[in-house]
């Protein structure tokens, strides 16, 4: 379950914290309680990253529909 810190956390913020969890993981040198945890973390903030990059594609696709939509033939 995705809590509301994970929520509150900007694209950049999720990607940086998903990329420090899969440098510790292929590190190794954890337990396996540890790994999974970070698994489980890691699962978290890509899902945090996929809502991003959604909604992103959502409003572009907006946007271009909008454009479309003008008056033809220009200005």
């Amino acid at each position: 379950m995705t809590s509301n810190t994970d929520e509150a956390l900007g694209y950049e913020q999720a990607r940086d914290e998903l990329i420090e969890v899969v440098r510790r993981l292929e590190a190794g040198g954890t337990t396996l309680e540890e790994s999974l945890a970070l698994w489980e973390r890691g699962e978290e903030l890509a899902k945090v990253c996929r809502r991003w990059l959604e909604g992103a594609r959502a409003r572009l696709d907006a946007a271009l529909a909008e454009e479309g939509e003008g008056p033809e033939g220009g200005e």
